[in-house]
Order: structure tokens, then C-alpha cells, then sequence
């Protein structure tokens, strides 16, 4: 399995940008397409968006679309999530996943998850 590290969580007001980073370790990064989950308390793990190995397909979640921008460099093993106009509702635990095919990637390795407080 790929191992995932997550870092760039934070507290920040409404309206501010963070960027979340992911680094993966333990098989061939280009091999797997990536993703970013989301999830709050008493709440399921929401899908939030995706890419493809090569980074020239992206998915999102319709909540973020605008405003989030998923992207990788294969040559750093390591999958970015730019968030720009963060509101209160996107305060939560932020999980990055990996998996070899872009639709089944809540079952593929997850990261260890980092918060992000998005204050109003």
C-alpha cells in the first residue's frame, strides 16, 4: 500500500486561502490517482475532489467547484489541494486517499487527516 502524509491544515478566516499538501511513499506515485475527502463530526466522509495519474482529468464536488483546485507533481510524490474563498462550512477534517482507479478511491489508503477551522 501507498502510505499518505497530509500537512497544511490550519485556522483561517472566512474568505482566506490555505493550500493542503499530501505526500505518498511506498509504491509508484504516477501508478495511483488521488483524491481529497472531507469529514466532520457525526458526519459520512464527503468526496471532495480527484485526479487522474497524469493530472489532466480533475473532479470536484459541486460546493467547491470555483474554488478549489486539485493538482500533483509526480516528480515530488506529493498531490495539493489550493483552497481560495474558504467558508465556515468547510471547516472539517481534510483526508487525502489513493487508489490505482479514480472511481474506488474511498477504498484505497488514507492519510491520517489534518484540520482545517475555516472562523466566520
Amino acid at each position: 500500500q501507498v502510505q499518505l502524509v497530509e500537512s497544511g491544515g490550519g485556522l483561517v478566516q472566512a474568505g482566506g486561502s490555505l493550500r493542503l499538501s499530501c505526500a505518498a511513499s511506498g509504491r509508484t506515485f504516477s501508478d495511483y490517482s488521488m483524491g481529497w475527502f472531507r469529514q466532520t463530526p457525526g458526519k459520512e466522509r464527503e468526496f471532495v475532489a480527484a485526479i487522474n495519474w497524469s493530472g489532466d482529468s480533475t473532479y470536484y464536488v459541486d460546493s467547491v467547484k470555483g474554488r478549489f483546485t486539485i493538482s500533483r507533481d509526480n516528480a515530488k510524490n506529493t498531490v495539493y489541494l489550493q483552497m481560495n474563498s474558504l467558508k465556515p462550512e468547510d471547516t472539517a477534517v481534510y483526508y487525502c486517499a489513493a487508489h490505482p482507479s479514480i472511481k474506488s478511491l474511498a477504498k484505497g489508503s488514507w492519510g491520517q487527516g489534518t484540520q482545517v477551522t475555516v472562523s466566520s
